[in-house]
């Protein structure tokens, strides 16, 4: 089966969102697994990988991503690292050559570009990085190589939904103590829980930023289990792992 490698019409520089079909992974990890991360055969994902760097038209070593750890950190890379791989969720290149990856499983994918600079970002943005500013440290990251924010487009990729995304009333409360206005990324629930609308208030966060444009793909993790890898559904299926989806884009 070839890659579905979803894109948007705001990004021109060559990108994708990956769904998991594709892949020689198997089991519950079935597809294009591409997180080291998880308990998959190493080898496994490696060719995994392989396939995303030719689908996106860069040499395999030239694919790059991080040690993700759901922080407020962005990185400027080159190339390959050289020794440990940096611990951030946010990474930025204007090396012509270079394809920055992010990796998620219901977490938002955003790819960021400026075409007129050459400067591509791309960050790792679940509830925790995305409320501490992962979106506008990557944003940040681009300026310093010559981006400008309002020529900036974001595209968050597939992501979980509202719908999907039940929350007790201590998540709420984060948020609200952090900004009131973030009420309206929440919606009543069953008793005292709540749905969170994660990529509404991923958007929030990149207009406030004033970037030239954001939008979501409107894909759902959680809800298309055939496309997508999702991490609390695979805690709700009570299964021992889950796979990793991958969002490259390329300077």
């Amino acid at each position: 089966m070839t890659l579905e490698q979803l894109q948007s019409d705001a990004l021109s520089r060559p990108h994708g969102f990956f769904s998991r079909r594709g892949g020689a992974s198997s089991g519950v990890f079935e597809g294009l697994n591409c997180g080291y991360g998880s308990t998959d055969q190493a080898e496994v994902v490696a060719i995994n990988r392989a396939r995303v760097a030719d689908a996106i038209g860069v040499e395999r070593g030239n694919l790059i991503t991080l040690h993700q750890i759901h922080s407020s950190d962005a990185v400027h890379v080159t190339g390959p690292h050289a020794g440990e791989v940096p611990r951030a969720d946010g990474a930025v290149t204007a090396t012509p050559g270079v394809a920055i990856g992010i990796l998620t499983a219901d977490c938002q994918p955003v790819l960021f570009e400026d075409n007129e600079a050459g400067v591509v970002g791309a960050a790792h943005a679940g509830w925790k990085g995305a409320l501490n500013g992962v979106l506008d440290a990557t944003i940040d990251a681009m300026e310093a190589l010559g981006a400008k924010r309002e020529r900036i487009h974001a595209v968050i990729g597939p992501t979980i939904s509202q719908s999907a995304y039940e929350v007790g009333p201590e998540f709420f409360e984060r948020f609200h103590d952090e900004d009131p206005a973030s009420a309206r990324y929440f919606s009543n629930g069953k008793d005292d829980r709540m749905h969170f609308d994660l990529p509404g208030y991923g958007l929030g966060r990149l207009r406030a930023a004033g970037v030239a444009h954001a939008e979501w793909t409107r894909h759902c993790t959680y809800t298309d289990p055939n496309r997508f890898y999702s991490y609390r559904r695979s805690v709700h299926a009570r299964q021992a792992d889950y796979g990793r989806l991958i969002s490259v884009i390329r300077a």
